[in-house]
Order: structure tokens, then C-alpha cells, then sequence
């Protein structure tokens, strides 16, 4: 029975290790592309510019700056990484980790928001706060909802009460509490509208008939048969502007009527525009205002006066660039000088915004160029035109893209399926599933020859053909070889790592001659 079960345990071993084992590897390079080490993971992840994940064998890691293995984690799967949070999940839920590796919540929770050095978790309806400087897990109690806003007040509700849950006074009963894009919260209780600070102490008491946040921390109001501005404040916040007369606030407009006229254009803490006169006032942006006058003058206002004066008779006025401002009369458009006259004459159905001195418009489906006199620039029959940048634009005919200069000349006599710009004002180029790249001048860099490309930066172009990624200059020379599976950079440490897959590894125990019997 001895000999039968070492020659079973035998095979087994044998079975066990002939097996082909294939692993990755990652090799790290500097700045110069000097090869600095070899690792084997699975999957590296850069999620900041000092948190590196990676995976092993279904195994996740905190890695060193070195990118060896700092600290393991719980869970199977980076959830999110909300900075300095990494949430991570497993087959029980979700939990939390400071990048610097300190664990702070198990892995169980429904739901983790993040606050700086807050964290607000959730299961089912049960909520728990932990602070990162106390280092402690409060649970704050059962809530419909529980959110942090936009600068790190918590609030919850239950029903159709709101609560302060970390505030001097938790139990405290709101009817509402509000965010905004400001400092001071919109607060509602029996008494009326009042506004509170993160620390949650009222910098306006809760008196107010009426109360709308506008922009920033200004607010609209109505008490006691008045119309109020109000700044907040950290202490107690400021009426800047009051008024029995009119002053109707919709759609982020503010205007003011005295005996049933309108008289005044708003803004958050005052009087943006008084004048006699005014018919209508349309938004038309943020800070920005087409107002029209009796005999249908119409002007472009902004947040310090007019930008185009209200002396023509136009149908809207829209903000333009290189002081020239698109605008429409009877159907067509054309465009006007700050004075309100018209430079252009509007006799063309669509228009752009002049860039480099140059702007399309369109007439009878067509699009072409023209320069700030109105003069026709090149050819009438292009299908779309993009602006002009560093004296090259973009246009489309006959469904394929071409590069044109200043004077609507043609750059490229092949045209491609599409052309877009890089942040630096390269062209990458597409035609037929293959992509290439273009200098700012529109000359050839790389050919219709690859699947991706990303300028990283000046001579450092990631490409990708085949499957294989590899790293080139300006003047196409390789730098790194299209012989990897995947490409990362870490310019916060001056590397680039490359993964490739190891050749199969086949480890196989070689069998051992059976021992003869005794005796024979």
C-alpha cells in the first residue's frame, strides 16, 4: 500500500507542474529610456501622481515609489479613487484607503462619499462619518438621504425634514436645505428662508418671505413688501441692494420695474444698467445681455457696460471676438463693430466668430471663408469649416477633410475621414481605420500607418499598430520598440512603464526512478 501511494503522489506532481505558466512583465525606463528594472504584475495602474496600483494573481497592491509592493489590499477591484480616498471593492461591499495606506473603513458598505479628510458611508439607510483626524467612525443615524455639498456640509433628510447631522444642534429640524455653487447655504424653517455657514450657524436668520441663490454667494429675495440682494458673509450677511419696487428674478435674470415699467437690468449685488427707454431684455449668456430699446435699438450688455452699443435696428446680437460681434437683421447674418455699426453686412445665413482675422460663413448650404473686410477668401463650396488656428484651418468636401491656409489654399491633396487638432497644435489624421499625424505646418510626421497615437508631449508620441504600442520622436524615429501590450507614463516620477507577456513558462518536476525491492 506504502509503494502504491508514493508512486500516485508521484504523477500527481508531475500533472501539477507540467503546466505552461504565462505571467507579465513590466519593464520601468527613465526619462532617457534607459531600461531600470523588470517587474512581474499583472495590471499596473497610475491613478495619481503618487498612488500606483497593481495586481497579481487576483491579488490587489499599494505600490512604493519604487513600485514595489507597499501594502495589500482587502478587496479584489479599485472601485474609485477620489483623492486622498482609494475605494476598494470585494464581495461584501465597499471600503476605504488613505494613499498613504492607512485602512479606514472595512469593506462592507453600500456607498462611500468623500469630503477631503471626511468620509460618509452608507448601509441600506444607516449612515457613519469617520474623520481622518480623529480617526474615528461616528454613525450620524438612519436617513432617506445623506450628502456632502459642494464644500463639505453635511446634510441629510428623512422625509421632508433636513438635518445637520454634524452640526452643535443634530436633531434640529430644517424644511430645506439647499446647495449652490456659493459658501452659505439656503436654510428654510417655519419662520421663513435664512442662510448658514459651514459651520452651520445662521449669518441670516430664517425671516425671509422669499429667498433664491443667483451666482456666487449672492442670493434674491422678497420681505415684508420689499426686494433684497444679499451677500453672504462668515458672520452675518450683507443686504446690498433694497427696493419696493419690482424686481422679478427667472432663468438667472434680474430686471427691475418702477410703476409697471422696466427701468433696470440686475445684477447680484446692484444696478448693472439704468436707463430710460428699455423695452425687453434677453439673456443670452452668462453675463450677457441683448437690451432693446424703443425704436427697436438693440445693444450687447455685459458684466462692465455695453460691449456692442445699442444704435441698430437687429434682431440679436451675439459676443464676438477680435472686436467684431455676429449679429442678425431680417433673417441673415452679418457683423458689428463695438459702435453698433455694421462692418459685415448680414447677407449670409450662418456665421462664425473671427479667429486669426478670418471667419466662415454660410450661404445656399455652402460654407467659405472671409477676412474682417468681407471680402471671399478661396473656394465657396466647402460643407463645413473649422476656426482658424496659427493660420491653418480645417474644411470638409465631399465628406473627406482638408488642411487650408490664410488664403483658402489646400494643404493636403489626399483628403482623410477626419483631421482634429492636439492641445499644441498637431493634426491627427484618420482614413480607413489608420491613423497618422500631421506637424502644426500640416507636413507628414507619421503615416496613415497606425491604430493610435497620443503626443504626450514634444518628441515623445505614443503609437499603437498592430496590437503593439511603442514610443516615437517628431522626426518618426523609435525611441521604444512596438513590441508592448500596454504603454504607461508616470511624469510625476520621470518613467515609462511597458507591459509585455512573458514566453510560455513550462515547469515540469522530471520523474524519478522507482526504488528497487529489497533483495531484488
Amino acid at each position: 500500500m506504502k509503494m502504491k501511494l508514493r508512486f500516485t503522489l508521484t504523477v500527481f506532481t508531475v500533472i501539477l507542474f507540467s503546466q505552461v505558466l504565462i505571467a507579465q512583465t513590466w519593464e520601468v525606463y527613465n526619462s532617457k529610456l534607459e531600461l531600470q528594472s523588470r517587474l512581474i504584475y499583472d495590471q499596473i495602474e497610475l491613478l495619481g501622481e503618487s498612488v500606483r496600483i497593481g495586481k497579481v494573481d487576483g491579488e490587489l497592491f499599494l505600490l512604493s515609489q519604487d513600485l514595489k509592493p507597499a501594502l495589500k489590499f482587502d478587496g479584489n477591484e479599485i472601485y474609485q479613487y477620489l483623492a486622498p480616498w482609494i475605494l476598494v471593492k470585494g464581495p461584501q461591499g465597499i471600503g476605504a484607503y488613505h494613499e498613504y495606506g492607512q485602512k479606514v473603513l472595512a469593506l462592507e458598505y453600500e456607498e462611500i462619499q468623500t469630503f477631503y479628510n471626511l468620509l460618509l458611508a452608507r448601509k441600506g439607510k444607516e449612515y457613519w462619518v469617520f474623520e481622518r483626524g480623529t480617526n474615528k467612525l461616528t454613525p450620524i443615524g438612519t436617513f432617506d438621504e445623506a450628502k456632502f455639498t459642494k464644500l463639505g456640509l453635511l446634510f441629510a433628510r428623512r422625509g421632508n425634514n433636513y438635518f445637520l447631522p454634524l452640526s452643535k444642534n443634530p436633531d434640529k429640524v430644517f424644511q430645506l436645505i439647499s446647495d449652490n455653487d456659493g459658501r452659505y447655504v439656503l436654510t428654510k424653517e417655519e419662520s421663513g428662508f435664512g442662510l448658514i455657514n459651514l459651520e452651520g450657524d445662521y449669518v441670516l436668520n430664517p425671516v425671509i418671505d422669499r429667498l433664491e441663490h443667483t451666482a456666487g454667494n449672492f442670493f434674491y429675495g422678497y420681505d415684508e413688501n420689499q426686494y433684497l440682494l444679499i451677500e453672504g458673509n462668515d458672520i452675518r450677511a450683507n443686504i446690498r441692494y433694497n427696493s419696493f419696487h419690482e424686481i422679478t428674478f427667472e432663468n438667472g435674470l434680474m430686471l427691475e420695474y418702477i410703476h409697471g415699467k422696466l427701468r433696470r437690468v440686475m445684477e447680484e449685488d446692484g444696478i448693472l444698467l439704468d436707463s430710460v427707454g428699455i423695452e425687453s431684455v434677453e439673456r443670452i449668456g452668462t453675463n450677457l445681455y441683448n437690451v432693446r430699446f424703443r425704436g427697436n435699438k438693440v445693444g450687447l450688455l455685459g458684466k462692465k457696460g455695453w460691449l456692442v452699443e445699442p444704435n441698430i435696428n437687429a434682431e440679436r446680437i451675439e459676443n464676438g471676438s477680435e472686436n467684431l460681434f455676429p449679429a442678425s437683421s431680417k433673417g441673415k447674418f452679418g457683423f458689428l463693430n463695438s459702435n453698433g455699426e455694421w462692418i459685415i453686412s448680414p447677407i449670409w445665413d450662418e456665421v462664425s466668430l473671427f479667429s486669426d482675422q478670418i471667419a466662415t460663413v454660410k450661404s445656399t448650404g455652402k460654407w467659405q471663408l472671409i477676412n474682417v473686410s468681407g471680402n471671399q477668401i478661396g473656394s465657396s463650396s466647402w460643407e463645413e469649416i473649422k476656426s482658424f488656428r496659427n493660420g491653418i484651418g480645417i474644411g470638409k468636401n465631399s465628406g473627406k477633410y482638408f488642411l487650408l491656409d490664410r488664403s483658402g489654399n489646400v494643404l493636403n491633396k489626399n483628403g482623410y475621414d477626419n483631421i482634429s487638432r492636439t492641445s499644441d497644435g498637431f493634426f491627427l489624421i484618420e482614413d480607413s481605420g489608420k491613423t497618422g499625424l500631421l506637424s502644426a505646418q500640416g507636413a507628414e510626421i507619421l503615416p496613415l500607418d497606425f491604430q493610435r497615437i497620443i503626443r504626450e508631449k514634444k518628441d515623445f508620441i505614443i503609437v499603437q499598430k498592430e496590437g503593439s504600442m511603442g514610443v516615437l520622436n517628431d522626426n518618426g524615429a523609435i525611441l521604444l520598440p512596438l513590441a508592448f501590450e500596454e504603454l504607461l507614463v508616470d511624469w510625476e516620477n520621470n518613467q515609462v512603464l511597458t507591459k509585455s507577456l512573458y514566453h510560455p513558462i513550462i515547469l515540469e518536476e522530471a520523474p524519478t526512478e522507482k526504488r528497487k525491492k529489497k533483495g531484488a
